[in-house]
């Protein structure tokens, strides 16, 4: 029998590994962040001049994209669905694509043989959808709202018989100037156009339509106009949207939708994507959409969703500004679009192929160090069974008996299932670990989000949690040798791998990755020990640069998406917990190899080290306990109405926060004694459903923490009330015998925008769809009309309830409530004289809460008007 040979000692292994360890990391994390040496992984530098110096074509300008972009967010302002603003953004909007064609005609009469056509439309309409979000069902209806169509073909039919759609949308949502979101956007495509019609010779196979839809944020209401009602959508195959939840970094492809496009997409420039995005989002758990779902729905298309994600702390607020757009992001997204759409529309586009609609994506993709992979399931398939097939054999054939001298050797079935037991208990003591801290953080000390202005923070707070269960949980299960836990990691990915793919999930891929460098690290290891029961360092050096590497890019990645979401889920929402398992997975995929390396050593060593690393947590919970969870650059989002209600001739003031930090009692207090009538207490308030206050924000306001305070009755607040919002009945009509009423419902709203009613009844027919709920069940149904449009109705039938005779037909109770709008603050600051009373006490409310909090709240202000209606 050979002698093991003798290992390094903890410390001077772990010397020896950090520089690898550390340097491999930084490398990952500088490629995620688009701050790499390589240029494909770095963010392009931004190019001003709208003609190339050298070759003397147009060329997309970072410069001009910002100017388009601070044009729409800060000289025109906050496009609200409804408002002046809304109306002056569609105006801009008309004007830019009739300059654009103007230029397409004057270079045809130029070159009278370039065939090159470019028709514009300015789509009015009207029309109702059903809109499911975060679990809750509800209808949208608009009137007269707009959409700005351009399409640019070779002129024939042929030509526009397959049509790419490249989407943005003009207006922003209540609280945001809409800079980034989707005002850069749009700034894309007009860029996009300019250089298409200007380069020479450019002339396309495939059509290529561009929308500016005027109806996003009043929840896709403008590309479903396009979609159900344009004469030209029938011609889309494929769509791209462009969307902004964020102001920095690469733009990241999150969402595809099949294998053709994909691979369309992996020839563009800078390519940034991965299949992990596209499953999280397509889960449903994050609370967002896109235009890109009244597509799939309406359309049947497939296509690709690619957005600005990085720093989305700052989307929906009022700090959406060009200012805070990162240099290098419009040129990023500018560059891949034009490719996208010079290849689609090209005669080697696969838009001729994709006749068969939207399905389920079946192919795998991310980017990794410079490369675009991609490769359908069914490869997917093969190679991780390949992978999961050779790790059994190579695993049996370096099997070492811990005691040959025996004469009956040591079955390795029962060895490797004492590695598997270990590493499954390594993997769910880091969980546990994390999420006991975060129970003691916030239930204990009251100091939930403390991580939240800094995206990685939370690993400083959770990772040695984490790794203090994980290194304990290796109390639990005895001595195994380092070999066979190694193995057992290896054994764990392979397997992973396999069976997530053969769940249809893209992700199993990252399992994968993981697992071919472990098995050449083993491979590796037997020659270098001759076949012996040792691991060398190198081994862990080969066996973590996948981990390590493609995991600091994973932990980057979801934890820039997930830890500003934390600041708009509510407060009833675990946040703590779901950000420190997010940590204990991540760390468990990006660390794999620990657990065979704290079996290298002695028990002694092992306890020692939940000792030290205990104590480091503690260390770090005492730091992090002493953190603010806000600045200036990540605000707390708080939302405030005032509502005028026309029934019970009141005035009120709601303040409410979706997150779960701590002080928000605090500032309530404070509210109350500054706003509020004297000595009256802050009144919490349930939100639920019949909430009809907060229905404007209907169904985010699920996750709104509400108080309620009554208005003083100050000089300024004692202005009649705006009665203009009425909800009444026409056509009126009961049918005994079947037990129904017939009506119209009429909503007249001069002057107030985005109205909301709500009732509860048994709906057998109406004009939203043609399957209202079954039964009797609540309904919210949400407007969206054009800047000056007064009135919507909607027809319905109603089951009457009860079985005896109808004797005297009991009214139908309507909650109301909709947004002056001239009472928006800060969209409506410019103008706040005609405002009236609520704009005064929002420029008073706004200057107190930026003392109070420093500036780091940031706070939208509704001026809204309700009540409710017996008819």
């Amino acid at each position: 029998m050979s002698t093991p040979r003798r290992h390094w000692g903890p410390v001077r292994s772990l010397l020896c590994l950090a520089p690898f360890l550390v340097g491999v990391s930084y490398l990952a994390y500088k490629e995620n962040y688009g701050k790499s040496w390589h240029n494909l992984t770095s963010l392009p530098e931004p190019i001003t001049e709208l003609i190339d110096p050298i070759t003397g074509l147009p060329q997309l300008s970072e410069a001009r994209i910002l100017a388009h972009a601070q044009y729409l967010s800060e000289d025109i302002g906050y496009r609200t669905v409804g408002t002046r603003e809304h109306a002056l953004g569609d105006e801009w909007m008309v004007q830019q694509v009739e300059v654009l064609q103007a230029q397409c005609e004057e270079v045809i009469r130029a070159y009278p043989g370039r065939h090159l056509q470019c028709e514009v439309w300015h789509q009015r309409g009207d029309g109702y959808h059903r809109f499911d979000i975060m679990g809750h069902r509800l209808y949208k209806t608009y009137r007269d709202l707009t959409n700005v169509v351009m399409r640019i073909s070779d002129g024939t039919e042929a030509g526009k018989t397959h049509a790419v759609l490249v989407n943005a949308h003009v207006d922003s949502t209540l609280p945001s100037p809409g800079a980034a979101d989707d005002a850069l956007a749009v700034g894309v495509m007009l860029e996009c156009i300019r250089v298409l019609v200007g380069t020479p010779g450019w002339e396309p196979t495939h059509a290529i339509v561009f929308l500016f839809n005027n109806a996003e944020e009043s929840l896709q209401d403008g590309s479903h106009l396009f979609s159900t009602q344009h004469p030209i959508a029938n011609t889309v195959r494929a769509a791209i949207n462009l969307e902004a939840a964020g102001t920095t970094g690469r733009t990241l492809l999150f969402q595809a939708t099949s294998e053709q496009m994909i691979q369309t997409y992996a020839k563009v420039p800078r390519p940034f994507g991965t299949v992990i995005a596209n499953e999280i989002f397509s889960s449903g758990i994050l609370m967002s959409d896109t235009d890109f779902r009244q597509f799939e729905e309406y359309l049947n298309v497939t296509g690709l969703d690619i957005a600005v994600v990085g720093n989305s702390y700052l989307y929906h607020t009022r700090l959406d500004i060009v200012e805070n757009i990162e240099p290098g992001v419009a040129q990023h997204m500018a560059d891949n679009t034009l490719a996208l759409l010079l290849e689609l529309s090209s005669s080697d586009s696969v838009l001729p192929t994709l006749t068969a609609g939207y399905s389920r994506p079946t192919t795998v993709f991310f980017s990794y160090f410079g490369q675009f992979i991609n490769y359908s399931f069914s490869t997917a398939s093969a190679m991780y069974t390949g992978l999961f097939v050779a790790s059994l054999v190579l695993v049996y054939f370096t099997y070492v008996d811990p005691a040959p001298a025996l004469k009956q050797r040591k079955s390795p079935i029962a060895e490797q299932l004492k590695g598997m037991v270990a590493v499954a208990m390594g993997f769910l003591g880091a969980v546990l670990g994390a999420n006991v801290v975060a129970f003691l953080m916030r239930s204990v000390f009251g100091k939930a989000l403390s991580w939240f202005s800094v995206e990685l923070s939370c690993i400083a707070l959770y990772g040695p949690a984490a790794l203090a269960g994980a290194l304990a949980s290796q109390l639990f299960v005895g001595r195994v040798r380092e070999q066979t836990v190694f193995k057992s990691v290896f054994l764990l990915q392979a397997f992973l791998a396999i069976l997530l793919q053969s769940l249809g999930v893209g992700s199993a891929a990252v399992f994968f990755l993981s697992a071919l460098p472990l098995s050449a690290s083993l491979i590796f290891n037997a020659f270098l020990n001759n076949f012996e029961d040792n691991v060398s360092l190198l081994t862990y050096v080969l066996g973590q640069f996948t981990p390590i590497s493609l995991g600091t890019q994973i932990f980057c990645g979801t934890l820039d998406v997930f830890v500003p979401l934390t600041g708009r889920m509510g407060k009833d929402a675990p946040a703590e917990h779901i950000i420190a398992t997010i940590v204990a997975f991540c760390g468990a995929y990006t660390l794999p190899l620990v657990l065979p390396f704290v079996h290298r050593y002695s028990r002694a060593l092992l306890i020692r080290s939940v000792l030290l690393v205990t104590l480091l947590t503690a260390a770090v919970m005492l730091y992090f306990s002493l953190k603010s969870p806000f600045d200036t650059m990540h605000p707390k989002r708080l939302y405030v109405l005032h509502v005028e209600n026309t029934t019970s001739l009141e005035q009120h003031l709601h303040i409410g926060a979706a997150d779960g930090a701590p002080g928000f009692d605090e500032l309530a207090k404070g509210v109350a004694q500054r706003f509020s009538v004297p000595g009256v207490a802050p009144k919490p308030v349930t939100m639920d459903e019949y909430n009809g206050d907060w229905d404007i924000l209907y169904p985010f306001s699920a996750f709104v923490t509400p108080y309620k305070f009554e208005m003083p009755l100050k000089p300024e607040y004692l202005d009649p009330l705006d009665r203009t919002l009425k909800v009444s009945a026409a056509n009126d009509t009961v049918d005994r015998a079947a037990r129904t009423r017939s009506l119209t419902l009429v909503v007249e709203h001069p002057g107030v925008i985005w109205t909301t009613i709500a009732f509860d009844a048994h709906v057998l027919e109406w004009t939203l769809d043609k399957n209202p709920p079954d039964g009797f069940a609540r309904h919210h149904v949400k407007e969206a009309s054009f800047y000056g449009h007064n009135r919507w109705a909607m027809d319905l039938v109603i089951k009457l309830p009860g079985d005896s005779d109808v004797s005297e037909v009991p009214k139908l109770k309507v909650n109301f409530v909709g947004v002056h709008e001239r009472a928006m603050w800060p969209g409506k600051k410019a103008e706040k004289e005609i405002g009236g009373h609520a704009m005064q006490l929002f420029e008073e409310f706004d200057t107190w809460v930026s003392d109070y909090s420093s500036g780091t709240v940031d706070v939208m202000l509704l001026g809204c008007v309700g009540g409710v209606a017996d008819i």
